[in-house]
């Protein structure tokens, strides 16, 4: 990767979550979000999302440790994440790293795919010639809003994505009482402000506690209360980004107290929630292009001052040479 040059000094990408980190949230729809980063150092400490995600590095070397490996992302490379998989994240060199990513719910996948279990990528490195230009052109222009025939076309063209290099890791189990754990699902979703026993769920779901915590996970690639969870914290982060106090958003979304909070908003995103608020708050970073799409001029990344031309543009990720890449 070049360095890049402000006044003949070696400058670094971004400094990291906490400290100059730059997140900007795109257009998104119910259970898709898009997502641009540009961070150094190591980003992020080891953390699970309960959705599938699949981005891809636009500048600089990702690296990451899953399932017991170190992997690393090169510009133009793609990265499938399952969910409920425990990952970190940190740039390869002192020069950090930029990438684009979607997070989609696997609710919306197991509907794409008629209700089969979920698929497992083994291989979390993605080339581009075996992603294909139906899933880079959903992260091609991330600020356009979608609307709902556009959010079932970015879960299809997923969804076939993890189907063609997946497999079923539930082969052989038996079938799934959809209907049931659905339900479940439902209730954590719409109520996550209050704990449920697990009384409560056998009852709406009728399946005992064990059938329904085996089966929601092979639905939903995770548990009923780390789905919870994860939907207090969805909460948090909007509410924490319109600048409500953390005391109370953790007293809102059904957290004991702001340490709560704080915990487990570092256990889901390897980040403090003022960490990644003021990350977002600085979010106007454009890290590059989407390989496969085309570039509007070179994009910038804003630090210190200083304007610096991102490392997709340097390191030669045009259009024309993913293009050549994806027909290989």
């Amino acid at each position: 990767m070049r360095n890049f040059a402000v006044s003949g000094q070696k400058t670094p990408l971004m400094s990291g979550i906490g400290h100059a980190a730059r997140l900007r949230f795109g257009g998104g729809a119910a259970g898709i979000e898009r997502m641009e980063a540009a961070l150094v150092g190591t980003a992020f400490e080891p953390h699970r999302h309960d959705t599938y995600a699949i981005g891809v590095t636009l500048a600089g070397v990702q690296t990451f440790r899953y399932r017991g490996e170190q992997r690393h992302c090169l510009p133009g490379q793609w990265h499938v994440l399952h969910p409920d998989e425990p990952h970190d994240g940190a740039a390869g060199t002192e020069l950090g790293f930029g990438y684009r990513i979607l997070y989609l719910d696997p609710a919306l996948v197991q509907d794409a795919l008629g209700g089969r279990p979920l698929p497992f990528v083994a291989d979390p490195v993605i080339r581009p010639a075996r992603v294909g230009a139906a899933v880079a052109n959903w992260l091609r222009h991330i600020d356009d809003p979608l609307d709902d025939v556009e959010a079932a076309e970015i879960t299809a063209s997923v969804a076939d994505l993890l189907r063609a290099h997946g497999t079923d890791p539930v082969r052989g189990r038996a079938a799934l009482d959809l209907d049931a754990v659905r339900r479940v699902r439902a209730l954590l979703r719409d109520d996550f402000a209050h704990p449920h026993r697990a009384a409560d769920l056998e009852r709406v779901s009728g399946l005992d506690r064990w059938s329904l915590a085996r089966q929601f996970r092979a639905a939903f690639g995770t548990s009923p209360t780390r789905f919870r969870t994860m939907r207090q914290l969805d909460a948090a982060r909007r509410s924490l980004g319109a600048g409500v106090p953390p005391a109370e958003v953790a007293a809102a979304v059904g957290f004991a107290d702001q340490s709560h909070l704080t915990r487990m908003f570092k256990r889901a995103y390897g980040v403090t929630p003022a960490a990644w608020t003021a990350a977002v708050r600085g979010g106007a970073a454009r890290v590059g292009p989407v390989p496969g799409g085309s570039a509007a001029g070179p994009d910038r990344v804003h630090h210190a001052g200083h304007v610096l031309t991102a490392a997709a543009e340097r390191d030669g990720l045009a259009e024309q040479r993913v293009a050549d890449v994806q027909q290989r």
